[in-house]
């Protein structure tokens, strides 16, 4: 296991040794999105759901979510986020799109923050909206960008 950062001496996962790592700005953008009936689609469009407005409460479900990441990731670093952005697109009738940008000065990305922020943004509308059609479907969630680090910039091709 010699080599690898993620291991201990022991061949076990450990939390990796970021403090010599030089602090940089970090950028991920992330995407997911959620497939529904035309019916919910609209309602949720229209702000008229049962539980209230779908939209403004995965929003704020998506930032926490983002906030919480090394709560509920083992290996993922706690970090400061200087931005959480969640922005919502309807390309065609029934899909929400769902796209995270996230942004830290910091000595490790946040890569884990934005998908997260994504994936839980999604699991709400799905829990605000199921009452009326169980058979959404959630995804793909994946990284479209992010900057930043000795990696550099990467961009999904």
């Amino acid at each position: 296991m010699e080599g690898f950062t993620h291991f201990n001496k022991q061949g076990r996962a450990n939390m990796v040794d970021i403090s010599e790592k030089q602090e940089t700005g970090r950028t991920a953008v992330a995407f997911s999105q959620v497939k529904m009936n035309e019916e919910v689609w609209a309602a949720v469009q229209e702000g008229n759901m049962k539980k209230g407005d779908v939209l403004a409460v995965a929003q704020t479900a998506g930032i926490m979510g983002g906030k919480k990441t090394s709560d509920l990731i083992p290996m993922c670093h706690p970090l400061m986020l200087t931005k959480l952005d969640i922005q919502f697109e309807f390309p065609e009738t029934g899909l929400i799109e769902i796209y995270v940008t996230v942004k830290t000065k910091g000595s490790t990305g946040v890569e884990m923050e934005a998908l997260t922020a994504a994936s839980v943004t999604g699991l709400t509308i799905y829990d605000m909206c199921k009452a009326m059609d169980k058979g959404m479907e959630l995804g793909p969630t994946y990284l479209l960008e992010k900057e930043g680090g000795k990696s550099g910039h990467y961009q999904r091709g």
